[in-house]
């Protein structure tokens, strides 16, 4: 938030901004996510995190990293609620988004609009390496893209794919270190090709 005056009137304006930060699963997205919301509250901003209600790995409501960094958040079924959710907020964070539906870059649009600062996390690519749900557009209208990698667990090499391990071929399949594991390009289409 900055002050700014004129003919000895204050003037309190913010400056809403779309920040993605995506990657690969075991990235550490949603690590940085939380960092990036502690700091807003710690500078006394009003701050709101929502997640997915699919996503109940760790949690039904924070959210959870793999390693176990925790933050209170609100479940939603749909986009649309977080507009509803986020009247007077200064900083909305949003985590997993590719599960949210496609409304999404437009709600985000409109909470920036609004001078919003909007943090949004989530995986840029689903198992197949194919742009995940809403991911693209946010990326795409953001003032900032932040991609962190995991480490590839063959190579040691920086990952930018989640290789699904079990079969399925639904594209939404909540999972750990049991069903994914992140890969870089080369090993990942080794392992496509039957090559690893």
């Amino acid at each position: 938030m900055e002050v700014y005056s004129e003919n000895n009137m204050q003037e309190t304006r913010r400056r809403g901004r779309i920040e993605v930060i995506c990657g690969s699963m075991f990235s550490g997205k949603t690590e940085e996510l939380i960092r990036r919301m502690k700091r807003a509250k710690f500078a006394k901003q009003k701050v709101e995190i929502f997640k997915p209600a699919i996503d109940t790995r760790y949690s039904d409501e924070e959210v959870v990293t793999h390693e176990g960094q925790s933050i209170a958040s609100t479940p939603l079924d749909s986009s649309a609620s977080i507009l509803l959710l986020s009247s007077d907020i200064d900083v909305v964070g949003i985590d997993e988004a590719q599960f949210f539906d496609n409304g999404l870059p437009d709600i985000c649009k409109q909470l920036a609009d609004n001078g919003v600062r909007v943090i949004v996390a989530g995986l840029d690519m689903d198992f197949r390496g194919v742009p995940f749900g809403p991911m693209p557009q946010l990326m795409a209208i953001a003032d900032e893209v932040t991609k962190v990698h995991a480490i590839c667990v063959h190579c040691g090499d920086l990952a930018m794919y989640s290789h699904r391990k079990v079969s399925g071929d639904k594209q939404v399949m909540l999972g750990e270190t049991q069903e994914y594991e992140p890969l870089c390009r080369t090993c990942y289409n080794k392992l496509k090709n039957g090559q690893l």
